[in-house]
């Protein structure tokens, strides 16, 4: 196992080249710039003046130099300064990356614990009417834009009832609070952005669930098993449900890119001070330098996330040996 992983992490390092070669490439080709923004928003600014800036950032370097000079670094873990209000952007981002895993953990955990045991239900009990209502629900959730659900929560829960709030990670004067209270805080102003965010994988993954349940359990060896007369709980959790995780993990791997990426979305909306609204405002001011840094790193922890998922293979089925 310890060699697989370290082969892994091998042929990561060129996916991760790729991503960011693709990235910088993109961002650089897009009109405008940092530079333009202040020449813009300030008239007296002189074209001297323009071209000292590009100079100072090496902007005025051909798009390779400026790469070989990022991924040199890169690889002292030096993504360079802000150009907004050049603090070092790794340290921006260090801030914000607690929140934004705070966030995608507590959705991917929300999805497992909620998805599973409805799509293993609706198998279960195919064709009932809870079966029918449950195909309903999946297709309205896969047909829901989630920040246009987003929009409406806000103004449901937030406007007229007033019972959630819909912008930061705490209250005001949440620092005078109990701990208990600090903890109760923080989890209410969770409530939404981590429904919201769940929303969509809540509805695809319990219907891969379903339907990966519904193949197994018409296998010969779950019907051998009920001829045994073992109870019908054990065979279906025991001896059905872990067959019928592995397309499940394939795809709570496969989910963790989406949420990164809905991240810019909902943290957005809710103002969450994480590195999703990070990126997307350094994006607004062309700010190259904290937008690569975001990048990388998301691209990081959806490797990582792709290669937690392969090592799940062996927990959940043991017939599988790297």
């Amino acid at each position: 196992m310890a060699k697989y992983i370290f082969k892994r992490l091998l042929l990561s390092i060129p996916v991760l080249f790729g991503i960011t070669l693709i990235t910088f490439a993109i961002i650089h080709i897009t009109p405008g710039g940092p530079t333009a923004i202040q020449s813009n928003m300030n008239a007296k600014v002189s074209a001297d003046s323009v071209a000292k800036l590009r100079a100072l950032y090496d902007l005025d370097k051909p798009v390779q130099v400026q790469y070989l000079k990022w991924l040199g670094r890169m690889a002292r873990l030096d993504f360079g300064e802000s150009f907004n209000d050049n603090r070092p952007a790794l340290d921006k981002i260090l801030e914000k990356i607690p929140n934004t895993l705070l966030l995608n953990i507590l959705s991917l955990f929300l999805i497992f614990i909620i998805a599973v045991p409805i799509g293993v239900y609706s198998a279960v009990k195919q064709n009932s009417v809870f079966d029918k209502i449950f195909s309903v629900s999946t297709l309205i959730g896969y047909s829901m834009p989630t920040f246009w659900l987003a929009l409406l929560l806000m103004m449901y829960f937030g406007v007229y009832l007033h019972i959630l709030p819909v912008s930061g990670m705490r209250s005001q004067d949440a620092g005078r609070f109990p701990l208990y209270l600090q903890i109760f805080d923080r989890l209410w102003h969770l409530a939404l952005p981590v429904f919201v965010s769940a929303f969509g994988g809540l509805a695809s993954i319990s219907r891969y669930t379903r339907s990966s349940m519904l193949e197994v359990i018409r296998q010969d060896y779950i019907r051998t098993a009920r001829a045994k007369g073992l109870p019908e709980s054990r065979v279906i959790y025991k001896h059905a449900l872990k067959n019928a995780l592995l397309p499940i993990v394939t795809l709570l791997g496969l989910s963790l890119p989406g949420l990164i990426g809905g991240g810019f979305i909902f943290e957005t909306i809710f103002s969450w001070p994480g590195m999703g609204r990070l990126g997307y405002e350094a994006a607004m001011n062309f700010d190259y330098t904290v937008i690569m840094g975001v990048v990388t790193f998301g691209a990081v922890l959806t490797l990582l996330g792709n290669i937690i998922a392969d090592i799940t293979y062996a927990l959940v089925d043991p017939r599988i040996r790297y």
